[in-house]
């Protein structure tokens, strides 16, 4: 078979496998289809399928293909942080600051240290840290990683729950999106290349200057034009930041975040964020499965996911509780809002995907970091939804 045929093979698998699985197994409870899509580029992976069937493995999953497969990736996942980016709403944050800051800032905090005491214990075995990591890098990394929670996937599970666009929906998408912002200005922060320190600046500044005049072209124009210039925006900034440095997908990110929502129909926007999700995201979730490792020991993978979901859980749990506590909040509602904000699959991933490149993590870190993702995203559901049921007056409080 040609490059082609074989490109083909791969694709059909990657869009029945996981639809099966959630489809037949009734997974959505638990485990929505973006979830199991994840689980299932794991099971595809080196570490499962490789290991079972190595010559057909070699055979669908050879360079050539996983080349192919990485393109599709890396436009799929801009994208998607691009929308993110845009779907940020400051101003209402602003609004409500106080409340905004101190929430967020302890729901990212708390996870935050007690992820990097984790990373710290992770430190006392070799075989965790990327050969060109230093010591902070990966503390920071890994403490960012436990702390991360994903507001497109945020989004998806308030959707299902009816609470999106209720008054809690609203103030959790405020602490999230916050957050989102302090985890793109870390990352931002791991990847500073001293050597290049004068390139870095300069694409800042360039950046600055450019999102000023794209922001006077923009008013100006249609909103079908809007759509069309904003994917050009998207590609330059990506690769300024690429060249720069900083990765491409910090500037996948700045590129959303330097947008107005208002520029663009919000059902656009939320059929785009959907379409993109079906179309080529679960391309992404089989590229990220491929680079899954368990060469220091399946036990040890799983026992440091194991870890990391403890310290992810816990800490935004207790980081929550005391921000209720501040606030005064209703009994209960610090559990529904930090069991809501636990969620991490797809920018946690996407982040962890980053270090992985820039070898700040090894393939093994990678792997316990998205077992963790999808057990902590898998939890959601099951935990916020009984309560609910239970206190559905906090649905309507705004504050």
């Amino acid at each position: 078979m040609n490059t082609t045929e074989i490109f083909l093979i791969a694709m059909t698998i990657i869009f029945t496998v996981p639809w099966l699985i959630w489809r037949l197994g009734k997974t959505d409870y638990y485990a929505p289809l973006v979830v199991v899509q994840i689980i299932a580029g794991i099971l595809l992976g080196p570490g499962i399928l490789g290991k079972a069937f190595p010559d057909y493995y070699a055979f669908v999953f050879n360079p050539a293909v996983v080349q192919s497969l990485n393109g599709i990736a890396w436009w799929a996942v801009m994208l998607f942080v691009m929308i993110a980016g845009v779907e940020l709403d400051l101003r209402k944050t602003w609004v409500h600051r106080r409340e905004t800051g101190i929430t967020a800032g302890l729901a990212l905090g708390t996870p935050l240290l007690l992820g990097c005491l984790a990373a710290g214990l992770m430190l006392t075995v070799d075989g965790w840290m990327g050969p060109q990591a230093m010591r902070w890098q990966f503390v920071a990394g890994v403490g960012m990683a436990c702390a991360v929670t994903a507001l497109p996937i945020l989004i998806l599970l308030m959707e299902k729950l009816e609470v999106l666009r209720q008054p809690i929906g609203q103030r959790i998408l405020r602490y999230a999106s916050l957050d989102d912002i302090a985890i793109w200005g870390v990352l931002a922060l791991i990847l500073m290349d001293w050597e290049r320190i004068g390139r870095q600046a300069a694409f800042l500044v360039i950046f600055a200057g450019a999102a000023w005049l794209f922001h006077r072209l923009m008013a100006r124009l249609a909103e079908s034009d809007r759509w069309y210039l904003g994917l050009v925006w998207l590609a330059a900034v990506s690769f300024g930041a690429d060249w720069a440095g900083l990765h491409f997908m910090v500037g996948a990110f700045l590129a959303g975040a330097s947008m107005e929502a208002e520029w663009f129909d919000q059902e656009k926007m939320d059929l785009l964020r959907h379409h993109v999700l079906l179309v080529i995201m679960p391309v992404f979730f089989l590229s990220t499965g491929l680079r899954t490792n368990w060469e220091v020991g399946g036990a040890a993978v799983f026992a440091a996911a194991a870890l990391l979901l403890i310290v992810s859980v816990a800490g935004k749990l207790i980081g929550v509780r005391l921000a209720g506590r501040i606030l005064k909040w209703a009994p209960g509602e610090a559990s529904i809002i930090g069991w809501l904000l636990q969620t991490k699959a797809l920018i946690m991933i996407i982040f962890a995907n980053i270090l992985l490149d820039k070898q700040i993590i090894t393939s093994e870190t990678f792997t316990a970091l998205l077992l963790m993702a999808v057990a902590s995203t898998m939890l959601t559901v099951p935990m916020v939804a009984p309560q609910l049921a239970r206190l559905k007056a906090l649905i309507a409080r705004v504050a």
